[in-house]
């Protein structure tokens, strides 16, 4: 019985963490100002991202080559994403608050992914300005 909840508080302890580094991930990209390229390329209009969004946004960014330091932070807010999807079904009838606040944070993560593919946009454009500019 003590192996076992040892083990639920390590996985709730996990969790928490978790949470808490996607959150601030999400927080971080907030700040940032989308340029007018990417919202062109990822078809944001009127500066509005929605939580339906986040599949196609992560789609540009996988057709965009890494600078090589985002990888565990896509990963991170995609399971967080597919973590608030199942709160958000199981608490749709529950309690709409909580289901609310999971859309919003939805939103938060499509947000992240359009400052993740804004960010490997000008990073491809800068190296492909460097390569000219050597051959030139």
């Amino acid at each position: 019985m003590i192996p076992a909840l040892i083990f639920v508080v390590s996985v709730a302890a996990l969790l928490q963490f978790f949470v808490s580094y996607c959150r601030s991930l999400i927080a971080a990209s907030g700040k940032v100002e989308l340029s007018d390229q990417t919202r062109e390329v990822a078809g944001i209009e009127d500066h509005i991202v929605y939580g339906d969004d986040f599949h196609r946004l992560l789609q540009l960014v996988g057709l965009c080559p890494e600078p090589g330091n985002d990888r565990v932070e896509v990963w991170s807010v995609r399971t967080y994403f597919r973590l608030l999807n199942a709160l958000r079904a199981a608490c749709r009838a529950i309690s709409p608050t909580v289901a609310d606040w999971a859309e919003r944070e939805r939103v938060s993560c499509s947000y992240f992914a359009a400052v993740t593919l804004d960010r490997r946009i000008t990073y491809n454009r800068d190296l492909m300005a460097e390569q000219m500019s050597h051959h030139g």
